[in-house]
């Protein structure tokens, strides 16, 4: 049963039927899926969510589909894991990684969005699907596309290493060079989805895909027992994932499916493309877009869409926002893998590298209960490591060479010990 009751302005109120407009024509404010919150109430319990199927479509009451999903639909129930590595290199009590690396069917946190935004897309008559992407995005959307039987085209600036959308090679899509920046990439999309031909999954389909974005916090919650966490600690690019935290926490307690407690929102950004960090900094209530320079890729959106909602968010929740340079992500993404055995790539480690400068600032505390969002696989990425590891040793194919290298590295091993103690 569909409890979505229109579109709304998120500024002025203004009411909208569903349809493929993300901007308010009166205000030009973004606007949001509007749910009939009382026949939530009446209609979703916890006992209903847990019978649901292990992914994101347990929570289906609340996405803004009024039939049932045809693709992604393993999307989501991605593990919560206890961080113990974490907790004991930081002296912290209760630190969890909130682990999107294992997402289906791309292996990044925009597998929730799209899976969304393609299932409304399908409803709405779309026959194509469109979006502008520098990774994960054109990745997860040539994968739910092919699954739907939909073209799918992938606009990327022309200097992008196109090893980053391998998926979406594979998966069929046609990737297309622009000669510019990003910049020019997100004005062609604009034009394209104003055009009204292609579903742009992040532009006209916009409130159906921050929709997705809420069952992030919807799992965080379920899996702590129906609780919330003192802190949640996510990457940030175009806002999209903090105020679909915000927004699924917000909606658990007004369904009264978690007790209200205090939860402060924290965004990770590069140093190298940090706009939202700035504007948390100043106390400003504009974000000023920035020229991306940073590793970190999939999260360098200079003009985020969702840039000042997710500063709300952040202020609303009493959070913070801080940025990290590329050599502390890039050391982030070996200190997680060695610790927790999880390998994200340079957006997830950022999480990982202001969760740590939080802690410093004491803005964490060690006894309080935090949840990290590692949101992506580090395998698309891994260019980003080269010169970072270790050479592998060679030897010769004989049991002597083999016990030779065994025993000089338990005698490195036992050096670096007595060093670390002394």
């Amino acid at each position: 049963m569909p409890f979505v009751t229109g579109l709304r302005c998120r500024q002025c109120g203004e009411r909208y039927p569903t349809s493929a407009v993300h901007i308010c024509d009166i205000c030009f404010a973004p606007l949001e899926v509007a749910f009939d919150e009382r026949a939530l109430r009446n209609n979703v319990s916890r006992r209903s969510i847990e019978a649901g199927p292990p992914s994101l479509w347990r929570y289906g009451a609340l996405l803004p589909l009024e039939l049932a999903p045809t693709v992604g639909l393993a999307a989501g129930w991605t593990p919560l894991h206890r961080a113990h590595g974490l907790e004991q290199a930081w002296g912290c009590r209760e630190i969890w990684l909130k682990d999107d690396t294992v997402c289906s069917p791309s292996l990044s946190y925009k597998d929730r969005v799209v899976s969304v935004a393609v299932n409304k897309a399908l409803e709405l008559g779309f026959t194509e699907m469109a979006c502008g992407s520098r990774g994960n995005l054109g990745n997860s959307l040539a994968a739910h596309a092919a699954s739907a039987g939909l073209p799918c085209y992938v606009l990327v600036p022309a200097d992008l290493d196109l090893s980053l959308l391998a998926g979406a090679l594979v998966c069929g899509a046609r990737v297309v060079r622009i000669r510019g920046s990003h910049v020019e990439v997100s004005r062609l999309c604009s034009e394209a989805a104003a055009n009204g031909d292609w579903a742009v999954v992040n532009l006209n389909l916009r409130p159906f895909y921050v929709e997705g974005a809420k069952t992030f916090a919807f799992e965080i919650a379920e899996q702590l027992g129906w609780r919330l966490p003192d802190h949640v600690v996510v990457p940030v690019g175009g806002g999209t994932l903090l105020r679909g935290v915000w927004r699924g926490f917000r909606q658990f307690i007004s369904l009264g499916l978690v007790e209200p407690s205090p939860c402060r929102l924290h965004a990770a950004q590069a140093l190298g493309c940090c706009p939202i960090v700035r504007a948390v900094h100043d106390g400003s209530t504009v974000v000023r877009g920035v020229e991306p320079k940073t590793i970190a890729l999939n999260i360098a959106v200079g003009n985020p869409q969702d840039g000042q909602s997710a500063v709300r968010a952040i202020r609303d929740s009493d959070g913070w926002a801080e940025a990290v340079s590329d050599e502390d992500i890039l050391e982030a993404v070996g200190f997680l893998a060695r610790a927790e055995g999880v390998w994200t790539g340079p957006a997830g480690a950022s999480a990982v590298a202001v969760t740590r400068r939080l802690l410093e600032q004491k803005r964490i505390q060690p006894q309080e209960c935090v949840v990290i969002g590692v949101t992506g696989q580090g395998c698309v990425s891994s260019k980003a490591l080269a010169g970072r590891l270790e050479e592998p040793a060679t030897i010769n194919p004989n049991m002597s060479d083999l016990r030779r290298f065994v025993q000089t590295e338990y005698e490195l091993r036992d050096a670096w010990e007595r060093l670390s103690t002394a």
